[in-house]
């Protein structure tokens, strides 16, 4: 049997489990979640905060996900709070029909943590969410004294079927080594580093090349229209920034239509009347 095939084996019997409250498993103060930040997560998650960002292919014909930002500045005592609302919100855009991938940004030192993990791969069981539909986003890479139980924590999470991506690409070794030994499956690059060539050119030409040819690139903070053809030039597979569209509500994000948005924003492709700033 495949890997993947295991995988969707794994997925469909804890589909079939019986649902239990986490707060009966992990109900640990330390990790913020006791019954006060519960009722808060609950009261959260009626309102229609601003806090998805949509991506898009580079072309704008469609909407390829959505970055969850609160969890980008979350406190530890917000972590699993906000961990909670970013799954919630996949899964109402699921139960809604729309197959809109999500990425949770994580610290570092979270996915570290055997107690952080052990809640969030609690959270993701029971969550029921199909393959592919939930990502972390990394925001660096480990240091020394954490790197086995940061590998560790990885690969806990991988075994649940979640994507795996990195947030801040600056180009050096050893982020390269990371994205190849783990096989990360998503890596962004913050396009107002490449506008202002903080990034190596061989770096990033490098994520074309074997073993990173499996690894989608995200082109992220795409604010100028040349931003979005230096991300075509990058062969990037996704883009979102100011140009593409602002953050919005969940409920608005089921109200994006592929086709209007590439008609509205990407009508001048491939944006040949621009002046030398960029800008339309």
């Amino acid at each position: 049997m495949s890997l993947k095939s295991r995988l969707y084996t794994l997925v469909k019997a804890w589909k079939n489990k019986p649902f239990h409250e986490v707060r009966d498993a992990y109900g640990d103060p330390w990790l913020g979640l006791s019954s006060q930040a519960l009722e808060e997560h609950q009261s959260w998650s009626k309102r229609q905060a601003i806090s998805h960002e949509p991506i898009f292919n580079c072309k704008g014909t469609k909407l390829t996900g959505s970055l969850f930002r609160p969890l980008l500045n979350a406190s530890d005592m917000q972590l699993l709070r906000l961990f909670m609302e970013g799954l919630d919100t996949v899964a109402y855009w699921y139960r809604s029909g729309r197959f809109i991938p999500g990425i949770l940004p994580i610290p570092t030192h979270a996915i570290a943590s055997s107690g952080y993990v052990d809640v969030m791969s609690e959270l993701i069981l029971n969550s029921r969410l199909p393959v592919g539909l939930l990502a972390i986003g990394l925001q660096s890479i480990p240091d020394s004294a954490n790197v086995d139980s940061f590998k560790e924590g990885l690969l806990r999470l991988r075994r649940l079927g979640v994507l795996l991506h990195f947030l801040n690409f600056c180009g050096s070794s050893e982020e390269l080594h990371w994205i190849a030994e783990m096989q990360l499956d998503g890596v962004h690059i913050d396009m107002s580093k490449v506008r202002e060539h903080d990034l190596e050119s061989n770096a990033l030409s490098l994520l074309r090349q074997s073993p990173y040819s499996l690894t989608q690139i995200y082109a992220r903070n795409v604010g100028l229209v040349k931003d979005l053809e230096r991300a075509s030039t990058l062969i990037a597979d996704h883009a979102y920034g100011g140009i593409m569209m602002a953050p919005v509500s969940r409920h608005q994000m089921l109200q994006i239509n592929d086709s209007r948005i590439a008609k509205a924003i990407f009508s001048l492709h491939p944006h040949q009347h621009l002046n030398p700033n960029g800008d339309k």
